[in-house]
Formats: structure tokens, C-alpha cells, sequence
């Protein structure tokens, strides 16, 4: 086996891993985050919400299922860069199209393996996320940190018109057409609109400088906010929007970014987490029903509710605000960080995780179910009011 290219890891406080080059030789910044799924990595490649992220794979051996055509949760990869362990010599699945590390190479993406992935993310783990370089072409690593310096953050990122569609397209329903939703693409991941289509949800999906007008002139009968990369704070169209959306008691729903912007829509504020929730195994309490979720999480900002500092423990109370009463509906085992809400007086409610997740888990699937109800008794309540 040939002998791999060296490559440098530089994190923004002068932490430095050596490596190898792994995918495309060359240079890549971003914010450094870790990813603790053991599965998925296709997904995770392809999910807009990781545009200007370099994401550490926690799970030591990536790779092993090669890349197929049918697992992309978008057009192209969206990480900034990649940083493995173990890269699997040989991927073998009966899906497979072709090795992971070919497909970073074609799509220029810049990767470090041989890393102690380990070390990288306790350290992540105490110092918080941070801006990151990956070199295979510089050796010293007190220039290239000088670069990363440099590099913006992703405090105060306004990325969605970045990862948005450029043109509206449609997702048919499957089977019986019930519905109609129009998806502000914030960075949307194609599992979304499919998980719809099941439940007889044809979607139109525009880009995120839409207006309201926009929107409900496809036939709506409910909006949907999707996820997205950036800073929640930054999205002042989008709020706007949902504010409207809110006032006219069209039906919402939103996930992650879609939550924190409804969350600002709503009145609260958001913050960014000190090293983010991106994995496949996150305990959510749904409250509502006394369950617990295993989860899967991509975010590093969250939604700021009163009464719910650091770590403590969310109160379950109705919150006013200028849309009537809100709920905490959702909250994170781990951190008791808000994971959702539901609007008391206005059809509206968000989840802060995944229930499209691919690869999985899939136990909050049951969330779109409970959007095409919210949006069925709306429909209901239109017809009965308009008798």
C-alpha cells in the first residue's frame, strides 16, 4: 500500500494533530465539531446543515460501506472537512458505487485520517467548538494556525441562502394526496419531503428568500421551516416570515434551524452550545407522552426560554408571548436543553432534533404524523368556520 501524504490538524488555540491526507490534497477551514454516530457517515457528508464545518468522526472506522446513489441527503457533500481515525482500505456493501474517500477526492473535499479522534474530541469536549484547519500541503503549523485565525466563525453566520435550492421544486405524495406543504428550504435534507410523501403530503419546496405570498400561493395548507447551517440569529427573513405565517394561523412546523427560527418568531432567543449535539444516540423526553427518544442531532445554536439558565432544568409551564401560550415540549436528557415547542393558541410546534433521521434512529417518526394532524384539524376548522 502506498505510503499516504502528511497532513496537519490546527485548532484555533494551537492544538495540533498530525495525520495523513485523506480525499483531496490541499487546505480547508472551518469550525471544528464531532459527530458520534457509528453509522451514517454518507448522510452526515451530504447534510447542508455541516456547510463550513469540519466535522471528527468519534466512530473509529469509517468507511467500511463504501458510497452508494441512494443514501445523499442532498446533491453534493457539504462539509468543510473530514477527520477520521481508521479509514476502511476496502468498502464492501451490496449497495456500494464506489469508496469513500474516492468520492471526497472528486468532490474536493479536504480530509485528515490517522487522527487521535479521541484526544480531538475531549479536547472539543472542554474547549468548546472552534475554528480548525486541515493542511496536507503547509508543515508548519504555526502558519497555518495564523490562517485559521484568520477564518470566520460561525457566530453571527447568515449561511442559508448558501445551501438554499435555486429554483422551487415538488415532491409528490405517495398514494392518496391529503395535503399540501410548502418547505422554506433552509437547508432542507431530501428524507424530509419523502417522510411527508408517506403520510399523502405532496411538498413544494422554495428557496429561503421566499415570501409568505410565495408560499401559500403553491396551495399550502401548512409551511414548514427546515434545518439549515448558520446562526439562527442572523435569519431575520425567515422569522419574519414565520411571523406572519403565525398571525395568519397557518399551520407550522419546524426542525432544528426551523425550530430556533420559529423559537425567535415566537419572542425567545437563541445561543450557540459549547460544542453543539451532532450524533445518532441523543435521550429526548417528549413530554407530552412520558417517553424517551433516542435521537438523532445536528446543531450547535439552541432556543433560550425564561426561567432555563445553563443546565437546568426547563420548567413545564405556559410561556406567554405575542402568539398566546408556548410549551416547552421537548427537552435533552443530557443537558436539559429545549428540544421543543408547541404553540397552545396557534397550530404551531417544533422539534430541535431529527425525526426524518437517516440512517436513524427512527422512533420520533411519529412527529410528521402529528403534523399532518395538526394540519387536518386546521383544515377541519376552516371548513366548519367557512360553513
Amino acid at each position: 500500500m502506498a505510503k499516504r501524504r502528511p497532513a496537519i490538524l490546527v485548532l484555533e488555540d494551537g492544538r495540533t494533530f498530525p495525520g495523513e491526507a485523506y480525499g483531496s490534497v490541499g487546505e480547508t477551514f472551518g469550525e471544528a465539531v464531532f459527530n458520534t454516530g457509528m453509522t451514517g457517515y454518507q448522510e452526515t457528508l451530504t447534510d447542508p446543515s455541516y456547510h463550513r464545518q469540519v466535522v471528527v468522526q468519534t466512530a473509529p472506522h469509517i468507511g467500511n460501506t463504501g458510497v452508494n446513489g441512494e443514501d445523499d441527503e442532498s446533491g453534493r457533500i457539504w462539509v468543510a472537512g473530514y477527520v477520521v481515525r481508521d479509514p476502511a482500505r476496502i468498502g464492501s456493501n451490496w449497495r456500494a458505487t464506489g469508496g469513500l474517500e474516492d468520492r471526497l477526492a472528486t468532490e474536493g473535499v479536504v480530509g485528515i485520517s490517522g487522527v487521535d479522534t479521541r484526544a480531538l474530541t475531549r479536547h472539543l469536549r472542554e474547549r468548546g467548538a472552534m475554528r480548525v484547519g486541515i493542511s496536507s500541503v503547509e508543515k508548519d503549523p504555526q502558519s497555518l494556525l495564523a490562517r485559521v485565525r484568520q477564518a470566520p466563525q460561525m457566530t453571527g453566520a447568515d449561511l442559508s441562502a448558501e445551501v438554499t435550492t435555486a429554483e422551487p421544486y415538488v415532491v409528490e405524495a405517495l398514494g392518496e394526496h391529503r395535503f399540501t406543504v410548502a418547505a422554506l428550504d433552509l437547508g432542507i435534507k431530501r428524507n424530509v419531503p419523502r417522510r411527508l410523501a408517506t403520510r399523502g403530503v405532496t411538498t413544494h419546496v422554495l428557496p429561503a428568500s421566499s415570501t409568505i405570498e410565495q408560499l401559500l400561493a403553491t396551495g399550502a395548507d401548512a409551511i414548514f421551516l427546515s434545518p439549515g447551517p448558520g446562526d439562527p440569529a442572523t435569519a431575520d427573513g425567515p422569522v419574519a416570515l414565520a411571523r406572519e405565517a403565525l398571525r395568519r394561523e397557518v399551520p407550522l412546523f419546524g426542525i432544528c434551524f426551523g425550530s430556533q427560527i420559529l423559537g425567535r418568531a415566537l419572542g425567545f432567543g437563541t445561543y450557540k452550545l459549547g460544542y453543539g449535539h451532532r450524533g445518532i444516540n441523543q435521550p429526548v423526553l417528549d413530554r407530552a407522552t412520558g417517553k424517551v427518544e433516542v435521537t438523532s442531532h445536528n446543531h450547535g445554536f439552541a432556543v433560550e426560554v425564561p426561567g432555563a439558565g445553563a443546565g437546568a432544568v426547563v420548567p413545564d409551564q405556559v410561556i406567554d408571548t405575542d402568539f398566546g401560550g408556548v410549551r416547552v415540549s421537548h427537552v435533552c436528557l443530557n443537558d436539559n436543553v429545549v428540544e421543543g415547542l408547541r404553540a397552545v393558541d396557534v397550530p404551531a410546534f417544533t422539534v430541535q432534533y431529527h425525526p426524518e433521521a437517516a440512517a436513524g434512529p427512527h422512533d420520533a417518526d411519529y412527529l410528521f404524523d402529528r403534523f399532518a394532524e395538526l394540519i387536518e384539524g386546521k383544515t377541519h376548522s376552516k371548513g366548519r368556520s367557512n360553513a
